[in-house]
């Protein structure tokens, strides 16, 4: 069996300004929750709750990252599921820490990708008509996301 190194980056991912509240979700270290606070409008009004749940053969397997807030971005479905290359088979590296992921993640967020699509009709509406698009996911942040906490 691998040592774990999961109380270093769970403290790592604690000390960074991206997050806020994370933790073990029930007392699983394998299963973490937290917030992820935006940079970049139209998100940064929120806070968006996800998950990173680590597979038993860590860190040879990528950690599977979902949205339990509901978002409107192009990179991420109506399941909450993240297009992140970097949890990928192919491109995932067992050094990768889970800040890495996080950070990735928040990156994403800020800045969406048209490359990385899971909702093609809002990658489109992101392309063709951005005002549309800026006030659907802002109006989608006031109704779903949680309050940003105090820095």
């Amino acid at each position: 069996r691998l040592p774990h190194p999961f109380p270093q980056e769970l403290e790592e991912a604690r000390r960074w300004e991206g997050t806020r509240d994370v933790r073990p979700l029930n007392g699983n270290v394998r299963r973490w929750t937290g917030l992820l606070l935006p940079n970049n409008p139209p998100y940064n009004t929120g806070a968006f709750r996800f998950e990173l749940t680590f597979s038993p053969n860590h860190p040879l397997e990528p950690p599977c990252v979902t949205l339990r807030t509901p978002i409107y971005h192009p990179s991420v479905d109506r399941e909450g599921h993240v297009c992140q290359p970097l949890t990928t088979h192919g491109h995932w590296e067992p050094t990768t820490r889970a800040i890495q992921v996080l950070q990735d993640l928040l990156l994403q967020l800020d800045s969406p990708d048209p490359q990385r699509v899971l909702r093609p009709d809002v990658a489109r509406e992101l392309q063709e008509r951005p005002e549309e698009f800026r006030r659907r996911a802002e109006e989608h942040t006031r109704l779903h996301a949680e309050l940003r906490p105090d820095p």
